[in-house]
């Protein structure tokens, strides 16, 4: 018998996938599809049908039953065959804290997030990018103020969050240039906007080290984030505070957040480089 031939995909058929990457004969595409359906489940998510596994995967029907199917034999989703649903395993799971272990990113940030989230009275998270979104791995609010109900696995848009401008910013290069390509094909009409907005908080990046966004996104949220630069060549992190715009603006936001943020995150990293050298 003669082998299976394992082909090459374009972006369009593997949803989430970098173009050059998926032209790449060593691109798996059935591993990246199956990647994508388990990112298809957000946090707020529970069961979904097969039928909304469909439309948030752009997969053909046939291909998702041949996933989910897979997914569920692996331990990876939980098969409600009654109702036709599908539902995140607590396998799922081991895969982030595996990830997450290799920094011990919670325990050792945590009491500086919380510390700063009292400071500020509002929410401060921690994150690191996917593709062209944010994902929180650290979270910690104010315990005095009604704040945003994000936790650790919420995903945010990268190029209109401060958290995203704030690693794309300080990313390497050539990395940021790719980056901002691939951001302008995304957001298509949109682009001249979001371009003029990136280019505003660059200016601000280099200026004072670090962004903010005062109700540019939402009329009703304001934040400010800055890079966490683990060094060694790891993983950019995001460092943010957010909250309510009629809290956070102004002075405040700009001349007294801004500049804790900044601190927090050298203590981050002092924390973590001890940590390592204990290690």
């Amino acid at each position: 018998m003669g082998r299976r031939r394992v082909g090459t995909a374009t972006a369009a058929e593997v949803p989430g996938a970098n173009s050059d990457a998926a032209q790449d004969p060593r691109f798996i595409t059935a591993l990246a599809r199956g990647i994508e359906l388990l990112r298809a489940f957000k946090p707020q998510d529970h069961w979904l049908s097969h039928r909304e596994l469909v439309a948030r995967t752009a997969l053909p029907p046939a291909t998702v039953s041949r996933l989910t199917f897979t997914l569920t034999a692996l331990g990876y989703l939980r098969h409600r065959p009654e109702a036709g649903e599908y539902a995140l395993s607590p396998a799922v799971l081991g895969l982030g804290f595996s990830m997450l272990s290799n920094f011990d990113i919670a325990r050792i940030a945590r009491p500086t997030l919380q510390a700063l989230a009292e400071k500020c009275q509002a929410a401060v998270s921690m994150g690191v990018r996917h593709e062209l979104e944010m994902v929180y791995v650290a979270h910690c609010r104010s315990t005095q103020r009604l704040l945003l109900g994000l936790d650790v696995g919420a995903r945010l848009p990268f190029a209109r969050t401060s958290m995203g401008q704030a690693v794309l910013f300080s990313a390497q290069a050539a990395e940021r240039e790719l980056l901002f390509r691939r951001i302008e094909a995304a957001e298509g009409d949109a682009w001249p906007l979001v371009q003029k907005r990136l280019a505003r908080a660059q200016k601000q990046f280099h200026t004072r080290g670090f962004v903010t966004s005062e109700k540019e996104w939402d009329p009703a949220i304001s934040a400010a984030a800055v890079p966490v630069d683990l060094g060694d060549g790891r993983t950019l992190l995001g460092l943010s505070v957010g909250g309510p715009a009629t809290w956070l603006q102004g002075s405040f936001l700009h001349d007294e957040v801004g500049p804790m943020l900044v601190q927090a995150a050298a203590s981050i990293v002092s924390a973590i480089q001890a940590a390592d050298w204990k290690d």
